[in-house]
């Protein structure tokens, strides 16, 4: 505390005592209100700080227009210095110099004639040998200012007047973004496309109501003045929507081979703020030590025609992974953080998309109503002085002789008012009225003129009574900026894999997935196969190897989960748009490629699962696995919905066994299990226990000989089903799953086709009906489709008929059912045509009164029921 220490004496001031907490912070605000308000932040309305503001309203009280010679930047800077900026030179030139960069600036505002720096960090030269004036663009922010659209104020010294905000047809805020640091809190806006910017704005002003993502089909995305690419669309959707947001700019590269055989990356485009020549630096200093590998050399080659920056990889390098380590350690990609901070009525308010819009269409109103209301007064005054001179030349001779009777021009003046009623502005009018203007000829344009004047008066004050109107005027003229100034976007948005849903654009078609006995797997489009009569000699659907053949056949639908079981008793996951498409006679990719799959291990079965999310289709749904050597298990699906990179265990395999098949069935499903040696055993479902992923399961049918092995398992899904039997010479038949009485489960099965040396043994079984269709392929790639309808229902101990005419040497690998596809009307909004579908029935109608445990006297041989063992699980 300071201390009075004596009386007033003359000359001397008092000391006021001040608590110096409240005189630190009272001064603290001060210095923090001044700097958010008069330095670092942007008004909403034209987007400008005040020293660009001052820039750019000095360059146009200068006279340095778009069309103008250009002027010295020193005398420009001391123009904004003497008259509004009283800060440091360096301030005005390098905010100057700054709207005249294409690297900094989405749409230039000054136009620089020198060396105004470089995207490497190159500083500007001096202020003395630059030159500069301003764009057309920038016109177009101050058009009007002289028509009492913006308040003016007071300058430093008093001595002018400056516009605390100018007019700004365009909305620059949103198109050239700022940034800034103030006391307490800081603005970092992106820029954004005109033309986007611009259209986005139209639609709010015919919808106030309009709603942000409605917004974004217009204003997609910032767009950078050095282009480059936005990688991931969520943090832009959390911009708009909240004002704040990360938006991952990536460089754009392309991967190209040399004329000398080498791969090189070849970028063209960098992120926006990013200093090129240090970006190489720090590159360079990575692959020195060791941190980025497979560079051997990099150049930049950028010339006045745009960058290119040269990456030469070494021979054994793979050019993917570089690019993804120049991505993850360098400045080829970075983040622009969106912090839209900027002036609302002097208070500092974080805008989403909609508030920025808003603002400024509220000031272009503004502005509207001013430039109005101001053309308005300057129309009435017009037409007052025009209505003098019509006065004047009804009563010519009358007002010539006063004149000339007049001894000076204030009798003339006060003559003119008394006798002709006439106002002083307009007596003072006809008195500076030249001689010239008493023609005819002059007489008609006065009249003429004063007609247009009276007609622009009511145009106006129509305006001024309606705000349609005058909302249309903005639209009108943001439209004429569009066509004017509009360009295509730089920045290209791309999706993560973070927040692109690929089903969103990936059509849910059905396709044929083959995988060969080696390990290669591909998709086909289902329409690639056509349907041929039976006996036919087929198409060429698969290419392998001399030793290689299709193992496996599944049709599924785009958007669906595979699990993929191996041998040993693992699962994987993959949708079924990331199997890598080809045609019929393409060989197709290394599973190994696709699934982290074990040295030794084998893909055996693949599951079609309809998704993993919904809780009530989980665990309301078992996966039944079924091994060669006999054994069954029942798990539920909910054990298989949480997707691992590197696949879980599915069921605990014993040595010298091996996973045969899987299938989904909901609870109440039948079984069937087929043998090699042309035996079946049929059971209910429910035979069978849920258990976990780690058990070994329990007998399902006991095998007939040490070379007897499992051959196929079927969930019965239909009452009115036949299965269908397919030996691995060619025949096949279908029975009536009736012929199979149900038993438990375990025992060695009846006779299901009658296994001879003409049809050799037994390869697949399936569930099918009349409208079905199959499709079989032979171990030399071979494809057939026919109709299930073409074959007769047989009793299931005969041969069958002769399904595929196969060679001497070669055999039957693979049998899959493909479902009735049907035309299904499209009933949705959309008004689309016909779609095909596949019938999918997934209700068992047999029920467990169905079950019958008298013997068959159709079998060939006694069947074992084997009832002291299958109970036992498989330890």
């Amino acid at each position: 505390m300071a201390e009075e220490t004596g009386g007033l004496t003359p000359g001397r001031q008092s000391i006021i005592p001040i608590n110096i907490e409240d005189e630190m912070r009272g001064a603290y605000i001060d210095y923090s209100m001044s700097v958010i308000i008069s330095r670092a932040l942007p008004d909403v309305r034209d987007g400008l700080k005040p020293v660009h503001r001052r820039v750019l309203f000095g360059m146009l009280e200068l006279g340095v227009n778009y069309n103008k010679p250009y002027k010295k930047s020193a005398r420009i800077v001391g123009e904004v210095l003497g008259k509004y900026h009283p800060h440091g030179d360096a301030s005005v030139y390098d905010t100057m110099v700054r709207m005249a960069q294409d690297w900094s600036l989405r749409y230039t505002l000054v136009d620089g004639q020198g060396n105004f720096g470089s995207i490497d960090g190159d500083s500007p030269a001096a202020m003395r040998y630059t030159e500069a004036r301003l764009r057309r663009i920038a016109e177009e922010m101050l058009a009007d200012i002289n028509k009492d659209t913006v308040d003016f104020q007071p300058n430093f010294d008093d001595s002018l007047t400056e516009p605390s905000v100018l007019p700004a047809k365009i909305p620059n805020l949103l198109v050239n973004g700022s940034s800034g640091i103030a006391v307490g809190m800081a603005t970092n806006m992106a820029p954004h496309n005109l033309r986007e910017v611009i259209d986005g704005t139209i639609a709010y002003i015919d919808n106030n109501e309009i709603t942000i993502p409605e917004l974004m089909k217009f204003v997609t995305a910032p767009d950078f003045p050095t282009g480059a690419l936005i990688y991931g669309y969520s943090g832009v959707q959390e911009a708009f929507l909240t004002g704040r947001g990360r938006v991952i700019m990536r460089a754009k590269a392309e991967i190209v081979t040399s004329s000398t055989g080498k791969d090189q990356i070849i970028v063209t485009e960098i992120p926006y703020m990013v200093n090129k020549a240090q970006m190489i630096e720090k590159t360079a200093a990575l692959v020195n030590e060791k941190k980025i590998e497979g560079i051997s050399d990099i150049r930049d080659e950028s010339d006045r025609e745009g960058y290119r920056i040269v990456y030469d990889l070494k021979k054994d390098a793979i050019a993917n992974i570089v690019l993804n380590n120049l991505y993850k350690y360098t400045q080829l990609q970075s983040s622009f953080g969106v912090n839209n901070v900027a002036l609302v009525k002097g208070r500092p308010m974080t805008l989403n998309l909609k508030d920025m819009i808003k603002y400024f269409v509220e000031h272009r109103h503004d502005v509207i109503v001013r430039r109005t209301k101001f053309e308005l007064a300057e129309a009435e005054r017009r037409a007052h002085i025009l209505e003098g001179y019509l006065i004047a030349l009804d009563h010519l001779d009358e007002v010539i002789s006063l004149i000339r009777n007049s001894k000076d021009p204030e009798t003339a003046k006060d003559g003119l008012m008394t006798r002709f009623g006439l106002s002083e502005i307009q007596a003072k009018a006809i008195l500076d009225m030249r001689l010239q203007r008493l023609t005819g000829l002059e007489r008609d344009k006065i009249q003429q003129e004063y007609k247009e004047v009276k007609e622009l008066i009511d145009r106006l004050k129509d305006i001024l009574s309606n705000e349609s109107l005058r909302m249309q005027i903005i639209k009108n003229e943001l439209a004429d900026i569009r066509d004017r100034y509009g360009d295509e976007r730089r920045t290209t948005v791309i999706h993560s894999d973070e927040d692109i849903t690929l089903e969103d654009m990936i059509p849910n078609e059905e396709m044929v997935i083959t995988i060969s006995n080696q390990g290669y797997i591909k998709r086909t489009s289902l329409s690639e196969y056509r349907t041929q009569g039976r006996g036919g000699v087929g198409s060429k659907g698969v290419s392998t190897k001399d030793d290689d053949f299709t193992e496996h056949l599944f049709i599924a639908q785009a958007h669906n989960y595979l699990l993929i079981f191996t041998d040993q008793g693992k699962v994987y996951w993959k949708k079924a748009y990331e199997i890598p498409e080809g045609n019929k006679t393409s060989k197709g990719r290394a599973v190994q490629n696709l699934i982290n799959i074990e040295p030794g291990d084998a893909v055996r079965a693949i599951i079609n699962v309809k998704n993993l999310t919904d809780e009530q289709y989980i665990n309301n749904n078992y996966v039944i696995l079924c091994t060669v050597k006999g054994t069954i298990k029942k798990t539920s699906l909910e054990a298989y919905s949480r997707p691992r990179q590197g696949g879980i265990n599915a069921i605990t395999i014993h040595e010298g066994d091996k996973l045969l098949n899987a299938s989904l069935t909901n609870g109440n499903n039948h079984i069937i299990i087929a043998k090699s040696e042309g035996k079946a055993v049929h059971f209910h479902e429910s035979d069978v226990r849920p258990m976990g992923r780690m058990a070994a399961g329990v007998r399902g049918v006991t095998l007939d000989s040490e070379t007897d092995t499992v051959i196929g398992m079927v969930c019965i899904t239909r009452a009115d089903a036949n299965l269908l039997v397919v030996s691995e010479n060619g025949y096949g038949k279908r029975s009536l799953t009736d012929d199979y009485r149900i038993t438990k489960r375990g025992g060695m099965g009846v006779k299901t086709l009658n296994i001879t040396d003409k049809t050799g043994k037994l390869v697949a079984i399936k569930e099918v009906v009349d409208e079905d269709e199959l499709m079989i392929i032979n171990r030399s790639g071979i494809t057939i489709r026919i109709k299930v309808s073409e074959l007769r229902v047989m009793g299931r101990a005969t041969q069958g008929v002769r399904l595929i005419k196969l060679n001497d040497d070669d055999r039957i690998s693979s049998v899959e059912k493909i479902q009735q596809i049907v035309e299904v009307k499209n009933e949705g909004s959309d008004g689309l045509d016909s779609t095909t579908r596949p019938i999918v029935h997934t209700e068992s109608s047999i029920s467990e009164q169905d079950i019958d445990d008298t013997p068959d006297n159709d079998t060939d041989e006694p069947e074992n029921d084997d009832t002291n063992n299958h109970d036992t699980e498989q330890q």
